[in-house]
């Protein structure tokens, strides 16, 4: 019967290519991450060269990423402390690794950085990430749920965290001339009365003061 695996199971599949399935802090579902995109797409089901977003974890890859993608101090708070999935306008040639993450001038990022999986991230400045669901299925919201959904050969991490209310992180789109849409409703906008309401949040906390 397949288990959730512990953290050192989990970390040598990260060093192996594999796929692996991780937490989220509520109120976000988890997430399928890897070195390899190819892999966190195979994990979900889906083509291999569909996008995934590069996991904005590692200081070192957001700051080769400064003049790419235009990461001021807010978009940075914006991504560590909003949590949410961030999609920002290729202002300079990229690197080969942003690719996976790019489409059409644009480059997806996801920036929930939980404190207990961090030391199984930080031997990988380069990661890819996805919403932990099968095609045509809802995020898992727990470990069990994660097993019920993905192949045995995609280990899961072992989490006691409660379901609670838990949705896939919000996507939100920065222009290049500082407009901010709402991509696509997830957890961060859900307590607010309209998608309006989210935007003038975010702009004031993370946008428009003095740190952005």
């Amino acid at each position: 019967m397949t288990v959730p695996q512990t953290a050192e199971a989990v970390r040598a599949a990260l060093h192996r290519g594999s796929a692996v399935v991780l937490p989220n802090p509520a109120p976000l579902t988890h997430v399928v991450a890897g070195t390899d995109p190819l892999a966190v797409n195979a994990a979900k089901g889906r083509p291999a060269d569909q996008a995934v977003a590069l996991w904005a974890h590692h200081p070192h890859t957001l700051a080769a990423l400064d003049g790419t993608l235009g990461l001021t101090p807010g978009v940075r708070r914006l991504l560590a402390e909003e949590r949410v999935t961030l999609l920002l306008p290729l202002l300079a040639e990229p690197p080969g690794w942003l690719a996976p993450a790019t489409r059409d001038g644009w480059t997806m990022l996801f920036g929930a950085r939980w404190e207990p999986v961090l030391p199984l991230l930080d031997d990988h400045p380069v990661l890819y990430v996805s919403s932990a669901n099968r095609t045509g299925r809802p995020p898992a919201a727990t470990a069990a749920e994660a097993l019920a959904m993905f192949p045995p050969e995609v280990p899961v991490l072992a989490s006691t965290a409660p379901p609670s209310d838990r949705a896939a992180t919000t996507t939100l789109r920065l222009h290049a001339d500082g407009r901010l849409e709402l991509h696509r409703h997830g957890a961060q906008d859900r307590p607010f009365a309209s998608p309006a309401a989210y935007l003038a949040h975010v702009r004031s906390a993370y946008l428009d003061g003095p740190a952005g």
